[in-house]
């Protein structure tokens, strides 16, 4: 992705507050994500949280995340690109953004994610989320979709997690939850956020 790219996730962010992107990265860096996702030793149950202390709640969540690894090579690069992109929200749109942080996340069969917001009650930290899809190969009958609702519980968009698409929104205005899946489905989720690490 170039500035151009940066463009018109901005401006979809002004317009309407996200934006889904097809083929979104060069296809070579999604396989070697997807090769290093694969690798599950160090992945842990996915917690919840609705005030500072996160917990476990395999009733609103069930899939396993781990944190990305600035020091693996081809993470650096998609971590760079987020940086890249933090940069230029900040210089168009002045949203202050101090950083950005992702983990990979593992659905297994019959793993789903209850309908929630990412930016907490009360708290301004994440404002912009990012969502990168991995898998292979997905048709509908697979389920795991995203479902993005309005702040009125309004469906608004449902993406499927097909590979190399990418969806972007306003982490405090678009609940959203992933439906149950059918089959292993693998993904990168990020937020850029205006707290200090």
């Amino acid at each position: 992705m170039n500035e151009t790219h940066y463009s018109c996730i901005a401006d979809a962010l002004v317009e309407r507050g996200y934006i889904v992107i097809n083929d979104a990265l060069c296809i070579q860096m999604i396989d070697k994500l997807l090769e290093f996702s694969k690798n599950e030793i160090h992945y842990k149950n996915a917690k919840i949280s609705s005030t500072q202390n996160s917990h476990l709640d395999s009733t609103k969540r069930s899939d396993k995340t781990q944190w990305l690894d600035e020091d693996d090579a081809i993470q650096s690069e998609y971590l760079m690109f987020m940086e890249g992109l933090r940069k230029y929200l900040n210089r168009t749109l002045y949203l202050g953004l101090t950083y950005y942080e992702a983990h990979f996340s593992i659905y297994n069969k019959g793993d789903f994610y209850e309908k929630h917001l990412d930016a907490f009650v009360g708290e301004k930290n994440r404002v912009v989320t990012t969502l990168l899809y991995l898998n292979e190969e997905w048709e509908q009958r697979d389920g795991g979709e995203l479902i993005i609702y309005d702040i009125n519980g309004g469906e608004v968009k449902k993406v499927i997690p097909k590979g190399n698409t990418m969806v972007i929104f306003l982490s405090d205005k678009f609940p959203h939850e992933v439906l149950t899946t059918n089959k292993k489905r693998h993904s990168i989720a990020g937020w850029f956020r205006v707290d200090k690490r």
